[in-house]
């Protein structure tokens, strides 16, 4: 009788949606992931990374127990200035010959009022990884006009570059120190 029981709670478990994972993937046709550096102390210097993945996977509709997995590409950095995005990608910045991906792996998504969400988690440059905490705002939900479903994500951070062994001008007279990321993020629910 205890198994007849038990297996009837489980069944009423995954019906009821208690159990079941959605898996969401980044749509790259709606989302961004981009940065915003001082330059000089005078102006600033917008760049973005043109390939990135990611997932999320959640079970409950405030996505509060998401797991979030996230790569960036990053020799597809693009500051719209190839001689500088050459330098980027050299030993004095990021050395992708070595470190060809940055990585995030969530910790905790935890929701705090409205549409806003604190994301925690280890974000990995380089050869450092260091826990961050992203602010995010919740934009919605909708479907496309074949039916999939799709969320959207706001996410911004300041790190500091070299924290993560990213040295060039360690001054930061004419490359600042702090960077600002801004993470615009379209989800579509996986078949």
């Amino acid at each position: 009788m205890k198994k007849l029981f038990f297996l009837a709670l489980t069944f009423m478990m995954i019906g009821s949606g208690v159990l079941a994972q959605t898996t969401w993937k980044t749509d790259p046709f709606h989302s961004s992931v981009n940065f915003v550096i001082k330059h000089s102390g005078i102006s600033f210097v917008p760049g973005k990374f043109e390939k990135f993945d990611g997932t999320m996977t959640a079970s409950k509709a405030d996505f509060t127990d998401a797991q979030i997995n996230f790569t960036v590409d990053v020799n597809s950095i693009n500051t719209s200035v190839e001689p500088r995005d050459n330098h980027l990608r050299s030993a004095d910045f990021f050395e992708v010959a070595k470190y060809p991906q940055m990585k995030f792996v969530s910790t905790s998504f935890k929701k705090k009022k409205g549409t806003n969400y604190e994301l925690k988690g280890n974000l990995t440059i380089k050869d450092v990884t260091k826990p961050v905490t992203f602010r995010v705002v919740y934009g919605g939900s909708s479907k496309d006009q074949k039916g999939n479903e799709k969320i959207g994500f706001w996410a911004f951070l300041n790190i500091n570059r070299l924290d993560y062994n990213v040295n060039y001008d360690p001054t930061g007279m004419g490359v600042a120190k702090d960077v600002d990321i801004k993470i615009y993020l379209q989800f579509a629910k996986a078949k």
